[in-house]
């Protein structure tokens, strides 16, 4: 193993090692996080055989993976040299922004129409509080932030649409963690999502839409001046 990828790799890894019957869905889900977070940064070729390692199992399930990820833009293929860690897309992320604000707002109009039940609203509240203690850790946030979504994505009756979202916002999660907490105020966040659900409460399928809107248009504030910050991880290609 070179030593730039064991290095990496030795951040990233984790527990995962100890795992030794990983599914593909793991394999990718724990992959794009330490892309999403730069455990893996812009740059880092992958190794099928060096994951497989890491993972504890054979190379088909990581290469399927690999494929997915290929397909959500975290990876890039050269020909004769290898998988790399893509640095980040402008273009990809504003396209992503938009597809996510689509869906994100016709599950909020849902929600609204529908009435959010009793126990998607106890997960709601629940990530708040998480979110509120985990201003200091951006990964721990993030995740916190996203189980927000998921909650009101969960309780409409569509079935998958969470996982439609997951693989189109890739790109958007990635200039999303870089933001925090600097860029983008934490504390903001966490107010626009209490709007978000203030709003659907009281059954107002505007206002949920608007605060919606606004929280999603975030991310936007940040991207040109992190591109400018960090060429080397962001493709100024919008």
């Amino acid at each position: 193993m070179s030593s730039r990828m064991h290095d990496n790799v030795e951040r990233a890894q984790g527990t995962a090692a100890s795992q030794p019957s990983v599914t593909v869905r793991g394999i990718h889900a724990q992959i794009r996080q330490d892309i999403v977070t730069l455990r893996l940064r812009p740059g880092v070729r992958l190794s099928e055989n060096e994951l497989a390692l890491r993972f504890g199992t054979s190379r088909a399930p990581v290469r399927e993976a690999l494929i997915r990820l290929v397909e959500e833009g975290l990876i890039e293929v050269l020909p004769q040299r290898g998988s790399f860690v893509s640095r980040i897309s402008l273009a990809a992320m504003q396209r992503a922004r938009f597809v996510r604000e689509a869906l994100e707002v016709a599950i909020v109009r849902r929600a609204v129409e529908r009435g959010l039940s009793s126990s998607a609203q106890e997960k709601a509240v629940a990530t708040l509080a998480e979110q509120e203690q985990a201003q200091g850790d951006p990964e721990r946030f993030t995740l916190a932030d996203d189980a927000f979504h998921r909650a009101l994505a969960d309780d409409i009756g569509i079935a998958q649409i969470w996982t439609i979202l997951e693989r189109e916002k890739s790109q958007f999660d990635r200039i999303r963690f870089l933001s925090l907490p600097v860029i983008t105020p934490v504390a903001s966040l966490i107010a626009q999502h209490r709007d978000i659900l203030a709003a659907i409460l009281k059954r107002d399928s505007d206002a949920a839409e608007s605060a919606m809107r606004v929280h999603l248009s975030e991310v936007l504030k940040s991207a040109e001046t992190l591109a400018a910050e960090h060429p080397d991880l962001i493709l100024n290609d919008a």
